[in-house]
């Protein structure tokens, strides 16, 4: 008999997470899932709960967790300026404890332990596109703080571990991602877009829209995870995982606009304290560790968004 790979995921049920949960059972592995639904939701997970090869638990990371696996992959974090300035308190608490709890768990039982991070590291940047290297622009009392350094902060925590315990890490630093099970109110830019579209609703954009994001479709994303945390080097990164194409925030509204055939028109609104002005990853590091990059354009990733909202919202209700 041949024993099955243990893989925990926290954020399990959250956008990124689920898709990462469907991969690894698709791949053969044992799958716990854990999640406190604070911006995670069982019906991203509904699907696969026959599967006798997933497990569910109900668990906060900020409290410390007692299992037997082999890897973790440590998602759990609200990542939507909506859901993290919510309880900015909290989110620095799940950011940091909650890298503390799961390196002491990868300690304990010898586990490899992906950390995922996040382009916010970098702030407000200075230099663009932004490579590993660069060491970022975050003002550390802002409103953004609680996530920004917060995960600066885990970062810190995984190579400590890696340094003191020789512990195996890896540590990703995702660009924004987009994809079917977006939460449809996390005030991230593709799922306002596309929902204020959907019902010809204003289209908000923040500032003249001249600021400059790269769009990740979720697939890519998870596909650079896995490669990843299958490096059998002593490579630890961090790594940008992101899409390198760049567009305004003006384009993007115009773009879903078109897409959906929307009556909808775009409103101005003042721009937020500390949003970053532009944002593109430099995968120069991913295409040659990883041999990886993007293979969905935004075109069709959106496309397959707008498909999958247009079902949310017109789901009966109650």
């Amino acid at each position: 008999m041949t024993t099955m790979r243990r893989v925990l995921v926290t954020g399990g049920a959250g956008f990124i997470g689920s898709h990462l949960c469907e991969r690894l059972l698709g791949e053969g592995a044992d799958v716990l899932c854990v999640d406190n639904y604070f911006t995670g939701s069982k019906a991203n997970i509904a699907h696969l709960m026959g599967n006798p090869h997933f497990e569910i638990m109900r668990h906060d990371v900020t409290f410390p967790l007692y299992v037997e696996v082999d890897e973790i992959y440590n998602l759990a974090c609200p990542a939507s300026p909506v859901h993290y300035q919510y309880d900015p308190v909290q989110t620095t608490k799940t950011s940091v404890h909650g890298a503390i709890n799961m390196l002491g768990l990868a300690k304990r039982v010898g586990a490899k332990i992906f950390q995922a991070s996040t382009s916010e590291v970098y702030g407000d940047p200075k230099v663009h596109p932004q490579p590993e290297s660069y060491w970022g622009h975050t003002n550390p009392i802002g409103p953004r703080a609680c996530y920004d350094e917060g995960k600066r902060c885990a970062e810190t925590l995984f190579f400590d571990y890696r340094r003191q315990h020789n512990l195996t890490i890896k540590v990703a630093r995702i660009f924004n991602t987009y994809g079917p099970k977006m939460h449809p109110n996390d005030g991230r830019v593709v799922s306002n877009f596309i929902v204020q579209a959907l019902q010809n609703e204003p289209v908000t954009i923040y500032g003249d829209g001249s600021q400059t994001r790269s769009f990740c479709y979720v697939d890519d994303l998870v596909e650079a995870f896995l490669r990843l945390m299958r490096l059998e080097d002593d490579f630890s990164g961090p790594m940008n995982l992101g899409n390198p194409g760049e567009f305004t925030i003006l384009e993007l509204a115009e773009k879903t606009i078109a897409a959906i055939g929307s009556k909808s028109k775009i409103v101005r609104k003042p721009l937020p304290a500390d949003d970053p002005v532009q944002r593109q990853p430099d995968i120069s590091l991913a295409r040659q560790k990883l041999d990886w990059e993007p293979k969905i354009a935004l075109d069709e990733g959106l496309g397959k968004t707008i498909d999958y909202f247009d079902r949310l919202l017109r789901a009966p209700r109650g």
